[in-house]
């Protein structure tokens, strides 16, 4: 059988047959059994389908997997509730199936990441609930394997800004541990719409803190959080994932300790880190074990290696003691907490802009002290910023919004076609600091994928607000932050509009041939400019920039249509209606402009009427076709129509909608001819009043019991909201449009005891380190002796390769006596070179499989000189040093590196039976990795990226996780399709 389930899993085709329609259904009814967990208005549940293939089942074992399972998913909702995120999300286990062997290798295909992912999230669609309402309906799959499915140390893939899609929202996960969950974090933080930092945004300063988007990955459980350009990111996507809104339902899992290391040694952490039989490195002591988990194999135990991270917190790291946040502390339940306090500021990084402000950062961190014990995180922000530069610049005006744009030019394409991208702003605010552009050809609004540059500005309505982080920030026209000092009519900041003036005028000419015919020039400085057709003519109006000689508006080819633009660095709208034409834009003007017509038609005349604002010291000189006076009221706000109601029925409302009329003829004009302060608010009204039908819960048949006997057996059913139609059919809506209580769909079934039966334990590990000994396990019966069939046995032989027959001539180092040096006979060097005393106290141990006491903290002063090397422990003292290729050979004695893609540390005992002196050691840089003789262990860690396929069209990027020392980073794609890129990591050995 290719695939069984952790339970089983309900059989839900469809919904042919419907039981009773409910009206209302009690509150109560069994609300202890179905009952959906309570989240705030604010939060966010991914209810995630665990896929787990052959290769975990097998390494884990099928008797430990499922909690191992349990406490990586607890340490990936931690991840996602850290408040550094600025949205809290929930990350709920819903499912969780384990696929045999078949069914596992099918899916995955070694070295093809590519494919391997589209298996799996084709897989995970399969496995989808077709019932939304479903308890086990899931919005996000994980996968986890150990088999390799890419290039070397290759750990993660998937789709970005995928959640919520049916086939999309899948992640390829590596396990390897409990590390594994940074990485499962990270990859679905791909999936909610996530970059890399440092790639696409300018968080690449916060990598070293431990970001869990970091492109070279350092977060440890002790230290990592998400940067402000990943809670910035998320804020951009996630009010479309429409299916993270609901509350998930109550699952049966075990109960797992509030510390995860509780049930789990250094010594099985070091297996899940690095493979069978690895354990805690014993060739050093190191002050504090829990500062970082180093491991090693007894095949070399002088060979340590790392994944730079502490163990689990509630690790036991002595007696009486647990490792808590990178720390070895005594274990007591009301350990005091420590709230945080914040170090001090960086200075101020370097402006994002040479002139027409910018913006610079300086950060701070969470450490003086840090949170321990539950202590409360540190109040508010982790960086601020100031502006820079805000002079505007000297050469001539440049639109810095369009020149982001007009940077995709040459080498982003839409549709298969290459365009002339324009600055385009959102009509939703919230975006506006998102780079979105506009063809020039086709008029085709396209996203970049990408937040604009800091220094932005926010809108064309306002000079001063500019984007920051992707947020919109409040700039007066003093240019200091959060300030609401305006410019009046004409551009003086804070003015009174005493300095305006108001210049009109009319300009009529009749053509007498083709080809662009010249009306009048607006100055430069010009503000609210309106330019107005007086009566329907057949010409087309035209605006060239007189500085450049480019035209503005209707260009050579151009077609004449109704439209919204952003040129000279303003808005324009652009309106024709009745032949009419219309052309309006609130300015500043930065260059002088012409206006000209484009005649159509021959001895017709064309009559353009213009107004514009500008400061008294710009003013044009007054002539036959213009006046310069003070503005006239003239122009009131009358209601224009009523909005379309908000609901088809049940009773919705409507609005009034205002428009601009002119007082002497009561004609609709433009809106810029009223003054906005003076439009009257909206008036409501009621409509559709109409009542309508309301959804009702509707249930199907229960389903069989789970299970036949025992504690745990459930039955489900489906429940979802039906609508009834005036047709006489039912649509399904959602669950919140149905009043009253839900009917249960889960309740507890054959809960009676099961017959007794034994129960075994795992195999110790044999008695000896080589030739024949035996190994033991626990085998209990729950039911004292009342259990069926024969006692499984609880000893049996184990044959280790045999022993050597070297024979015993002495001990060769008079500190083999010593009886705290005596836990170190157990490693075949030391026992080789302390035979006597180590063959001594062999007879005094108690057997092998009796547990063993909690080691205590033993303190010897030795002097270097009379140890010898493999007994001495490492310092931090030990130097650096880099090594010539011709002293290379020499250092292969001391120095051995496993090739591959993680970088190692050797300590390797010398040959020598005497210590007199320990000799030099030295670290040998190879394919940029870096080793070291036994040294403490840095705080780094390795992720880098580089390009993978493309896929659908608008589908972004993906990212993989593995072991490469060298960071390796391609070019980001601009095309908005969907890129995979593999993130990697590695490890650190001794």
């Amino acid at each position: 059988m290719d695939t069984w389930f952790l339970f089983k899993e309900p059989d839900l085709e469809g919904l042919d047959d419907l039981g009773t329609v409910y009206s209302s259904v009690d509150q109560q009814l069994n609300e202890a059994m179905r009952r959906r967990r309570h989240a705030g208005e604010n939060d966010y549940n991914i209810e995630v389908l665990l896929g787990v293939d052959d290769s975990v089942v097998r390494f884990h074992g099928k008797e430990h997997v499922q909690n191992y399972l349990l406490t990586l998913m607890n340490i990936v909702n931690e991840i996602y509730h850290d408040e550094s995120l600025g949205v809290h999300i929930n990350v709920v286990l819903v499912r969780m199936i384990m696929l045999g062997y078949a069914k596992s290798i099918s899916l995955i295909e070694r070295g093809n990441p590519s494919r391997s992912l589209e298996n799996v999230c084709r897989w995970a669609c399969q496995q989808q609930k077709s019932d939304p309402n479903h308890s086990e309906h899931h919005d996000h799959a994980i996968f986890l394997t150990r088999q390799d499915f890419g290039p070397a140390g290759m750990q993660g893939y998937a789709p970005v800004t995928g959640m919520c899609h049916p086939v999309r929202s899948c992640t390829l996960n590596h396990e390897d541990g409990f590390s594994s969950a940074f990485v499962v974090a990270h990859e679905t933080g791909h999936v909610l719409g996530m970059e890399h930092d440092g790639q696409g945004n300018r968080c690449g300063d916060e990598t070293a803190m431990g970001s869990v988007m970091a492109p070279l990955v350092q977060a440890a459980f002790h230290r990592y959080h998400w940067s402000r350009c990943s809670g910035q990111e998320l804020k951009r996507y996630i009010h479309s994932y429409d299916c993270l809104l609901d509350d998930p339902f109550e699952h049966d899992w075990p109960k797992l300790p509030e510390l995860p290391g509780i049930n789990y040694s250094m010594d099985e952490q070091c297996r899940f880190d690095f493979g069978v039989g690895y354990k805690m490195c014993t060739a050093f002591r190191t002050f504090d074990p829990c500062k970082q988990l180093w491991c090693s194999h007894p095949d070399n135990p002088y060979f340590c290696k790392t994944k730079k991270g502490p163990p689990l917190d509630g690790t036991e790291c002595a007696a009486g003691k647990w490792c808590y946040k990178g720390h070895c502390m005594w274990k007591n339940a009301n350990q005091q907490k420590q709230d945080g306090n914040w170090g001090s500021w960086t200075k101020f990084g370097s402006c994002s802009r040479t002139c027409g402000t910018g913006v610079r950062f300086r950060t701070r961190q969470c450490n003086n002290p840090m949170p321990i014990n539950g202590g409360q995180d540190c109040p508010g922000v982790n960086f601020e910023y100031q502006l820079c530069n805000t002079e505007e610049c000297q050469k001539h005006f440049e639109d810095f919004r369009a020149q982001q744009c007009q940077q995709r030019n040459s080498h982003f394409e839409y549709q298969n076609t290459k365009h002339h991208w324009l600055p385009y702003e959102h009509p939703d605010s919230k975006k506006r600091c998102h780079l979105y552009c506009q063809s020039k050809e086709t008029g085709d609004v396209a996203y970049m994928k990408q937040l604009v540059h800091d220094g932005t500005r926010c809108s064309y309505k306002d000079p001063y607000s500019i984007c920051v982080r992707g947020e919109c920030v409040k700039v007066g026209c003093d240019k200091e932050i959060g300030s609401n000092k305006v410019e009046d009519k004409c551009g003086v900041c804070g003015g009174d509009n005493s300095h305006c003036r108001t210049v009109k005028g009319t300009f009529t000419r009749t053509p007498r041939k083709l080809g662009y015919l010249k009306m009048f020039d607006i100055p430069p400085g010009a503000r609210h400019v309106l330019i107005q057709e007086d009566e329907a003519s057949p010409h087309i109006l035209a605006i060239k920039n007189q500085a450049t000689g480019h035209y503005i508006l209707n260009g050579k080819g151009e077609e004449a249509k109704s439209k919204t633009f952003i040129d000279l660095g303003v808005e324009w709208d652009y309106n024709i209606e009745d032949d009419i034409e219309t052309l309006h834009t609130d300015g500043p003007l930065h260059d002088p402009v012409i206006v000209l017509i484009i005649p159509q038609e021959n001895d017709t005349r064309s009559s353009l009427t213009y107004k514009y604002i500008i400061h008294e010291d710009s003013a044009p000189t007054i002539n036959n076709n213009n006046v310069i006076q003070e503005e006239l009221d003239t122009f009131e706000w009358a209601l224009k129509s009523w909005s379309q109601c908000s609901k088809p029925c049940g009773g919705g409302f409507q609005y009034t909608k205002y428009g601009c009329r002119r007082k002497s003829d009561n004609k609709m004009v433009h809106r810029s001819f009223c003054e906005a302060n003076k439009k009257p608010k909206p008036i409501r009204r009621m409509c559709n009043i109409q009542e309508c039908t309301h959804p009702l819960w509707a249930a199907e048949e229960w389903e069989h019991c789970t299970k036949t006997c025992g504690s745990s057996g459930y039955q489900l059913r489906a429940v979802r909201c039906l609508q009834p139609s005036h047709d006489g059919t039912n649509r399904s809506v959602h669950s919140k449009y149905c009043v009253g209580g839900r009917p249960e769909s889960r309740r507890p079934c054959n809960r009676v005891p099961c017959p007794a039966q034994w129960k075994t334990g795992p195999w110790n590990e044999c008695s000896v380190t080589c030739g024949e000994g035996t190994e033991v396990r626990q085998v209990l019966c729950r039911a004292g002796d009342h259990c069926d069939g024969e006692k499984p046995e609880s000893v049996r032989a184990c044959q280790l390769p045999p022993c050597n027959d070297e024979p015993c001539l002495g001990d060769k180092s008079i500190f083999c006596q010593m009886e705290v040096l005596a836990r170190y006979c157990s490693i075949p060097g030391y026992n080789k070179l302390c035979c006597e005393s180590c063959s001594k106290r062999s007879s005094t141990l108690p057997p092998p499989y009796l547990p063993e006491a909690a080691e205590t903290h033993d303190d010897a002063i030795f002097n270097s000189s009379d140890l010898p090397e493999s007994l001495m422990m490492p310092t931090s003292l030990v130097p650096y040093y880099s090594e010539t290729p011709a002293e290379k050979k020499k250092s292969l004695s001391r120095i051995s590196s496993v090739g591959g893609p993680n970088a190692h540390a050797a300590f390797k005992p010398n040959s020598k039976s005497s210590g007199a002196n320990l000799p030099q050691r030295r670290a040998q840089p190879a394919e940029n990795k870096t080793l070291r003789l036994a040294s403490p262990p840095t705080k780094s860690g390795h992720l880098s990226a580089s390009p993978q396929m493309a896929a659908a069209p608008f589908l972004a990027a993906s990212d993989s996780i593995g072991a490469s020392s060298q960071a390796r980073t391609s070019k980001k794609d601009e095309k908005i399709i969907d890129k995979r890129r593999p993130l990697r990591s590695s490890t650190l050995e001794r």
